[in-house]
């Protein structure tokens, strides 16, 4: 039901107007309608005034809460500002993918772990136990963090997730907890190294120039396999990182990689040799491992290394043929070429 406050008021209004239009005037009719409006105008009055109480009281109150609500913003805005300082200054800790997957909520931070195949990567500075006894620590700790931030550069810019510093050491992985599938991951590490090898050489120029001796260079190893991956520890104390049997190989394979080299396995080799020219480099016995390791060293990429240069390679059901015209002497040469042109002739 509709209400109008007016309603009242405008019937009065309209039966003194009648009054006045009358032909004859009832000048008591008139008194009487014009006290009625009277009347009714100061209820309305009242009710005016009520309204216009409550009404105020309404605004203040609203203000109050708009008060409070700009208060309680600002608050939030401080903390959030803190927060995110702090969310920061974790962030240093933390890998970034593995940041970005605990903050968005994607990993939940827990004891547990899952097996995936997973490229991993060890790199650290040759001698630097001399190294350490020809500088001052001071000098020594500017480089070595000039060294490690640099690597560490060059290594997010890759999409590496960066375990752990180990000294003069680094251990990364690729596969999780983002992964562009197997094979790219394991050329996308290998690409890194070379990378890193590239940025070690123009860091060796800059070193000498600030008159280090004998600058820093590093070895890395890097395997491909089956690791265990994810947050190990206790429930107070934990750490995201992989365990497994090709951690193991990727640190012996960086021992093993001569100083300024990348030292791959076979199983990495199998997924790169399209676009990386490496070369074999013979076996390694691994404790613990059952096998001996098919190692190779990757040189540089297939684009940058001159055709004539490259290795010539094909495998197919009952062919494989597999010849690096660099390392051939020329007697060599000269017996594959003998042995080729006798295997066409067998052919046709």
């Amino acid at each position: 039901m509709s209400f109008d406050l007016f309603e009242r008021e405008e019937k009065v209004i309209k039966r003194g107007r009648a009054l006045c239009e009358a032909t004859e005037f009832d000048a008591e009719a008139a008194r009487v309608a014009l006290a009625e409006l009277l009347k009714e105008y100061e209820k309305l009055f009242k009710s005016s005034r009520r309204l216009v109480r409550i009404s105020d009281r309404n605004e203040a109150e609203l203000n109050a809460m708009a008060e409070k609500q700009r208060l309680a913003a600002a608050a939030l805005g401080r903390k959030n500002k803190e927060l995110e300082v702090l969310s920061s200054k974790l962030a240093k800790y933390l890998s970034p993918q593995v940041y970005n997957s605990i903050f968005t909520g994607a990993q939940e931070v827990k004891l547990a772990s899952q097996r995936k195949k997973l490229t991993v990567f060890f790199s650290d500075v040759a001698g630097f136990a001399e190294t350490t006894d020809k500088m001052e620590s001071e000098d020594l700790t500017t480089v070595l963090n000039h060294y490690l931030t640099e690597m560490s550069k060059v290594a997010l810019e890759h999409g590496a997730t960066l375990d752990k510093y180990i000294g003069d050491a680094m251990m990364l992985f690729f596969g999780d907890p983002e992964t562009r599938g197997i094979k790219d991951d394991a050329l996308t590490c290998v690409k890194m190294a070379l990378a890193m090898q590239k940025r070690m050489r123009e860091l060796g120029e800059f070193w000498r120039a600030s008159g280090i001796e004998a600058p820093l260079r590093c070895r890395i190893g890097i395997h491909t396999g089956y690791c265990t991956v994810g947050n190990f520890g206790s429930e107070d104390r934990m750490d995201y990182t992989i365990i497994g049997g090709p951690v193991n190989i990727a640190s012996r394979l960086e021992h093993e990689a001569p100083v300024g080299s990348i030292l791959i396995s076979y199983e990495t080799y199998a997924h790169v040799k399209g676009e990386v020219y490496c070369e074999e480099r013979g076996q390694i016995k691994v404790k613990g491992a059952a096998y001996p390791i098919a190692t190779y060293e990757a040189i540089d990429l297939m684009e940058d290394v001159a055709p004539d240069s490259r290795p010539v390679r094909a495998e197919m059901p009952h062919l494989r043929l597999e010849i690096e015209p660099l390392r051939m002497s020329a007697q060599e040469r000269q017996e594959a070429k003998k042995l080729l042109q006798e295997t066409l002739q067998r052919l046709e």
